[in-house]
């Protein structure tokens, strides 16, 4: 009996050293297993450990491994004993979030210049009597657009050399078919000049009746600045210069000429306005662009007048020279289509790689009223009307003016060539002067120095003196007008650029028909000495006009 009591004792002891061997490690560091025995030891430890059992409980009905292994079990002074467990934690899933690169910032930054283009309903129009400079406001239910053109743009931007090969060559020959239709711009504008005697002289006219020619041709200008406002995505110009070139082709009567002009007009009015908004409009390269592309209106005023002379010559075939004209728009309708396929400007620029301003196509419907209200615009077109209308009078009156006061011969008309050659020369030389001066303080110095030199052709009797100093004067003017244009994206709205520089570049048009217009009532009253005191004073307005131009500032986009 005893042996039976002695060898249940021993399974005892042996289940609880087996029972302590199964707990963790860190799970007790007191006494044996052994001790806790008893149902008194054991709710005498329990009353330690703060645990606060029923005391009918037994050992038996508790649960010992998992009480003892309970954070209640422990003391505060135990803890500095615990053994750390043999087996580390599960560690935390790490998630790696990607780094902001340069290309994301410099992405970020050219998605902010460019703007994010919307679709034409998802922005609102401008509100009534609203500040036209401030750009639409935008609903949240544009924002999954917003998103969507983000992720586009930045893809876009990442482009390949191959990519950019493309598009560098798709930019050059859109920029060189501009360049050829301004060409043709300059030889209609450098044939007046040496035609303006013959014409005066075939149908027996007086300065103030062959001045009609202008008021006609700015009566087209009007009516193209005014459409412009509607056409400004497109490039379907060129038709009607073809019409009005073979009305003036046959010399009919001098009314049926008139009519030519105001086509003529219309034609260059479209054609000036849709070439400065798109080169304005490039994000790359604008402002050496703008240079050239003047620069090739300078040229086609330059040949002009070198083959305009040789038909002036003649008192039976001066209108064929009209032939040659309509021939060179003939071309320049080719190149056109075959170039932009009639496409809207928004599409052109996407195709070699620019992108345009997000809320220019948003506010066409408001486009007429919004260009109207600013006031930037209206300043811009004034100096647009004053200089392109003394740049017409100096290439168109000046060869008259050396025949009648300087007794200059049949040659005289190559004076005119003589001052749109400075002017191309102008426009391309002295890029790297108004670089280094700023636009600004470089064309008042210009404006001044032409005021020098003009005055020397007005005091100095010498045909030779005169010749020169009026090249050199074309020489000054000629940066002016690109200056002007450069200077207009910086101070007005991206979304209607192109619009603005539409009108402007009209409205500079219709100058060119008024003041020439001007020159010939003064003339007919005072003489054609008139001329140059006129052009003096014109010269002078610049200045002032130029002064009141804003400086350029931050835009919208």
């Amino acid at each position: 009996m005893s042996q039976t009591v002695a060898q249940n004792e021993g399974e005892q002891h042996v289940a609880v050293h087996e029972q302590e061997r199964a707990l963790p490690g860190d799970a007790w560091t007191g006494a044996p297993l052994s001790r806790l025995a008893g149902d008194k030891n054991l709710l005498r430890i329990l009353n330690e450990s703060a645990l606060d059992p029923s005391e009918n409980a037994s050992a038996s009905s508790l649960d010992l491994p998992s009480l003892l292994t309970s954070e209640r079990i422990r003391r505060r002074s135990d803890i500095s004993r615990v053994r750390p467990l043999e087996s580390s934690l599960p560690q935390a899933e790490a998630i790696e979030l990607p780094v902001i690169s340069e290309h994301g910032q410099s992405t970020s930054t050219a998605l902010r210049d460019a703007g994010v283009r919307f679709h034409e309903d998802s922005i609102p129009a401008a509100p009534k009597n609203g500040d036209p400079e401030i750009v639409p406001s935008l609903s949240s239910s544009v924002a999954p657009s917003i998103l969507a053109q983000s992720e586009t743009d930045s893809t876009a931007l990442a482009l390949s050399p191959a990519e950019k090969a493309v598009f560098r060559r798709k930019s050059l020959t859109h920029f060189l078919a501009l360049c050829w239709c301004v060409f043709c711009m300059g030889w209609n504008d450098g044939t007046t000049g040496p035609m303006l005697p013959r014409i005066q002289a075939n149908y027996h006219l007086g300065f103030a009746l062959v001045s009609l020619i202008f008021v006609f041709n700015t009566i087209g200008f009007i009516i193209g600045a005014m459409a412009n406002i509607y056409l400004t995505d497109r490039f379907g110009m060129g038709k009607v210069m073809i019409i009005a070139y073979a009305m003036l082709a046959p010399a009919g009567p001098f009314p049926l000429m008139c009519a030519a002009f105001v086509l003529i007009g219309f034609g260059l009015s479209l054609q000036n306005a849709h070439c400065n908004g798109f080169v304005a409009s490039l994000k790359r390269h604008a402002h050496t662009k703008m240079g050239f592309l003047h620069g090739s209106y300078g040229l086609g005023a330059l040949i002009s007048p070198l083959v305009a002379t040789q038909f002036a010559q003649s008192r039976t075939h001066w209108s064929l020279h009209y032939v040659i004209s309509a021939g060179l728009y003939v071309t320049a309708i080719t190149v056109l289509w075959i170039v932009f396929r009639g496409r809207r400007q928004q599409d052109i620029l996407e195709a070699e790689g620019e992108t345009g301003s997000a809320a220019e196509n948003a506010v066409d419907s408001n486009k007429y009223k919004l260009v109207l209200g600013l006031k930037e615009v209206h300043i811009l077109s004034a100096f647009s009307l004053i200089y392109v209308g003394l740049e017409v009078t100096m290439g168109g009156w000046s060869v008259t003016y050396i025949l009648d006061r300087r007794h200059g011969n049949s040659n005289s008309g190559y004076i005119a060539s003589g001052f749109f050659g400075g002017l191309m020369l102008g426009r391309i030389l002295l890029l790297w002067l108004n670089k280094k001066l700023g636009e600004r303080l470089a064309l008042f110095l210009y404006a001044l120095l032409a005021i020098f030199v003009e005055v020397t052709v007005w005091v100095v009797p010498s045909l030779i003196e005169n010749a020169v100093a009026v090249s050199c004067v074309g020489l000054l003017l000629g940066p002016m007008y690109p200056i002007l244009m450069n200077h207009s994206t910086t101070i007005l709205p991206r979304w209607l650029l192109t619009a603005c520089m539409g009108y402007i570049a009209a409205i500079g048009l219709a100058g060119s028909a008024i003041l020439p217009f001007l020159t010939g009532l003064l003339a007919s009253k005072f003489g054609i000495a008139s001329l140059q005191p006129f052009v003096v004073s014109m010269m002078s307005t610049l200045i002032v006009i130029w002064a009141v131009i804003p400086r350029a500032r931050l835009v919208p986009t």
